[in-house]
């Protein structure tokens, strides 16, 4: 590897504003903001969504139920049928 041109890799505390969760993980991402978490100081960056407050991962997302066509099509003719 050459020297100098790689970022520096470091643990970041991740804030999911919306859990109010915080994720130690290793990035690149560079901040001038920092937190005290468990005693040691970490770069901070405040995130919107993650796996702890998005509604695919905590199981409340809307399912919309939309029937196919051909449940459509019966539904709007099945008194043609009958006769």
């Amino acid at each position: 590897m050459k020297p100098n041109i790689h970022p520096d890799y470091q643990q970041v505390a991740f804030h999911d504003t919306a859990a109010d969760s915080y994720f130690i993980i290793g990035s690149t991402i560079k901040t001038s903001r920092t937190i005290e978490l468990e005693g040691k100081t970490y770069p901070y960056v405040p995130i919107d969504v993650s796996s702890d407050s998005h509604p695919f991962y905590t199981g409340k997302q809307k399912a919309v139920a939309s029937d196919g066509r051909v449940a459509a099509f019966n539904r709007r003719f099945k008194n043609l049928a009958s006769k």
